[in-house]
Order: C-alpha cells, then sequence, then structure tokens
C-alpha cells in the first residue's frame, strides 16, 4: 500500500506546486487569515471529507474515516506568514506588501493537503482515522495551537505528527530528536520611572538610563550564578529606549528582553530573579520599575516511542545517511501545546538547495525552499500514518 500512495502522491506533485505558489504570492498574518482557510475547507470538502472551519477561532480541521475502525492519527501543518518584504525575483513572488512566507508554512499547508487528497482515495482501504489539523497563527503568542485544542481539534486522537521545512538542512535530510526539541519562549518589559533634569545637575535627578544599564548588567548574572549549568536557559535584552538629548538626563528607560528555557522549574526561576532583581536595582537607585512576564510557547518534547518511529520510518525511506539527530533549539514552537496532550513527534526535513537560492535563513527577505521537499514531508507523513494504523504493507 505505500508504494501506491507515494505513486498517488507524485502524481499531485504539480498541483502541490501550484498551491503552494498561490499561498506564498498571497500570504496572510497571524489571526488575520481569511482566505487561506478558506482555500483549504473548500479543497477538503471536494474530497468528502468531514470538515470544521474557525477552530479556535481561524483554524480547520478535517477528519478522514477508514472503512473499518481503528487508531487516530492526527497531521498538523500551520498557514500563517510573517510581517516581512519578500525580495525574492521569483514568479510566484509575494503579491501583499510587506507580508511574506519566510517560515515555510505555505509548503506545510500544501504538502498535508497532497497527503489527504492521496488518503482520501485509499479511504475503503484504511482503518482507522486520520485527522488533518491546519493551524493558524503559530507565529506569535499565544498562537493558534493551544485555542484549537480548547475546541477540541484532539479528541480522540491516539498520536500526533508534525513537520517542519528547513533551509538549513539540505533536500532529502531528515532531523529528529528525543525529549527536548525546542524551548520555552518567554518575553518581558522593564519600565523604569525616575527624575529627569539637566545633564549639568545630576545630583538633582534620578537616573532612568543607568538605572536601567545597571539592570541590563544584572540580569546577565542570572544564567550564569543562579540557573544550574546543567539547564539551558538564554536572557537575552532586545530593546532598551532611553534618552532623547545629549544634555538631558533621562526620566524613563524602557528594556524589553527575552528568557529561552526547557525546564519548567528554570523557567518559574528565570521569572522570579529578573523581578527580584528589576525591583532591587530600580529601588537602591530611588527609581520605581514596573515588571511585566508574558509567557509564551511550553517547550516542545518530543515522546520517545514516536520520534524512534519517525526516525525508523526515514531511514527505510530516504536512506540511513540522510537522517540525523538534531541538538535542541532555542526557538520556539506552539506544536509543544499538542505535545504536552497527546504522544507525538515534530521534525524537521530538509528544504535546502543553493543551487535554486534557497540557502536562506528562516525569517529572511530572501527565504525559500526546494518544492521537491513537499514529496518527502508528504511520504513520510504517509508512511507514519500507514505505520501507525499497521497498514504499512505492500
Amino acid at each position: 500500500m505505500r508504494e501506491r500512495v507515494f505513486a498517488r502522491l507524485e502524481a499531485l506533485y504539480p498541483k502541490l506546486v501550484a498551491i503552494r505558489r498561490d499561498l506564498h504570492m498571497y500570504p496572510e498574518l497571524s489571526f488575520q487569515e481569511v482566505r487561506t482557510p478558506q482555500k483549504i475547507a473548500d479543497a477538503y470538502r471536494e474530497w468528502g471529507l468531514e470538515v470544521r472551519e474557525q477552530v479556535g477561532g481561524r483554524g480547520v480541521v478535517a477528519v478522514l474515516r477508514g472503512e473499518k475502525p481503528g487508531r487516530t492519527v492526527a497531521l498538523r501543518a500551520d498557514f500563517d506568514a510573517l510581517p516581512i518584504q519578500d525580495e525574492k525575483e521569483v514568479p510566484y513572488k509575494s503579491r501583499m506588501e510587506g507580508v511574506m512566507h519566510a517560515c515555510g508554512h505555505d509548503i506545510h499547508t500544501a504538502s498535508l493537503l497532497g497527503v489527504a487528497e492521496t488518503l482520501a482515495a485509499e479511504r475503503e482501504a484504511l482503518s482507522g482515522t486520520v485527522v488533518f489539523i491546519h493551524q493558524f497563527a503559530e507565529e506569535v503568542p499565544p498562537g493558534g495551537a493551544i485555542a484549537m485544542i480548547e475546541d477540541g481539534c484532539l479528541e480522540g486522537v491516539d498520536v500526533i505528527f508534525g513537520a517542519h521545512v528547513a533551509s538549513i538542512l539540505p533536500l532529502g535530510v531528515i532531523g529528529v530528536k528525543e525529549g527536548y526539541l525546542t524551548a520555552a519562549s518567554d518575553n518581558f518589559t522593564i519600565e523604569i520611572s525616575g527624575k529627569g533634569g539637566h545633564g549639568a545637575g545630576p545630583h538633582l535627578t534620578v537616573d532612568a538610563l543607568v538605572t536601567g544599564s545597571q539592570l541590563v548588567t544584572a540580569l546577565q548574572q542570572i544564567v550564569s550564578r543562579r540557573v544550574d549549568p546543567l539547564q539551558p536557559a538564554v536572557l537575552t535584552i532586545g530593546t532598551f529606549m532611553s534618552g532623547g538629548a545629549p544634555n538631558v538626563i533621562a526620566q524613563t528607560a524602557k528594556i524589553e528582553g527575552t528568557v529561552r528555557t526547557f525546564d519548567e522549574v528554570t523557567r518559574s526561576l528565570m521569572e522570579e530573579a529578573i523581578g527580584t532583581i528589576t525591583h532591587a536595582t530600580a529601588a537602591a537607585a530611588g527609581a520605581r520599575a514596573i515588571y511585566d512576564y508574558s509567557k509564551g510557547y511550553p517547550a516542545g518534547w518530543n515522546h520517545p516511542g514516536e520520534t524512534r518511529q519517525v526516525e525508523r520510518i526515514a531511514k527505510e525511506l530516504f536512506g540511513f545517511e540522510q537522517v540525523m539527530q538534531l541538538p535542541a533549539g532555542m526557538g520556539g514552537e506552539d506544536f509543544a501545546y499538542y505535545l504536552q496532550r497527546v504522544p507525538g513527534s515534530f521534525y524537521y526535513v530538509g528544504g535546502g538547495n543553493a543551487e535554486i537560492g534557497a540557502s536562506y535563513p528562516h525569517h529572511h527577505p530572501r527565504f525559500d525552499v526546494d518544492e521537491r521537499s513537499m514529496l518527502h514531508i508528504g511520504k513520510l507523513f504517509l508512511a507514519l500514518v500507514l505505520d501507525s494504523l499497521s497498514l504499512d504493507h505492500p
């Protein structure tokens, strides 16, 4: 059966390219997706699948029920774009000013649609159910995953898989990792209020800029002196805004940063330590501070059994040398929410190809990938479904 569905998918490849390029030309930002989910839902109705729209807000969930009962496998693809100007010179360049599919979500969407159309033609041979989750707003917390889960997208699901195309991996390479793959991604904002004045009279002021500078330095000691050295953690200050003229002592300062962790104990420690140091530093300077900590996506933890399943099948399909063990990364992904609810695995599929200019990193204005990666995503999804439903036979 595997070879038969692979042949069906390969025959769909020109259609998948057309779908991907259409999505690439008309990208939509997180929480603003209208055209994309409508096109997805229309496709599923054409194939006769059960479809739910506006799941959790703007998500689409389609269900394919086989002729016989069995397990339920979910596959997820995200479909939002980024506020980036597309600088590629290709026929399918984004036509939406300042909006671009710079992370491959158009590839994910087209790939999953190809898998769905392929399996829809095989429903009489299926024992079990396949749930196709098309998620909105992965790029912007709180993201679409948690809202879709709360709206029932995982009801009855036994296992879930997610794939992310990667321009940093060569075409045909599959990257896997058991355990933590993506980090919890949190942000914080600190607003400092002092007493402004003339630069010639510092003794009459409370310098918010100097206080903020001391705070930036102090915060860097949290990871080096308070966090267990065996627990990875990152604290980055991304913005520091203060001052207005060379002879004016600043009355206010604003600091924004991000925290990345895996362990929940370490995550809580970071939040508490930033607050403690912020208020103590401000008080010592005679200033006041307002501290806001916003928790983003949790760390993504791949279940061992399902990850080994991905690795085994990927080696069967693409060869041992094409499957690599990835290090954990500090990027965030709201697929982590699905993995908190049901067993599953999230992995990367290579799409890099310098010969066609597909070598820029994700979120770059010239980002692109080799579209043949859709066949690799699709074949691995199909093989995982068949294996999970115990239908993997000639």
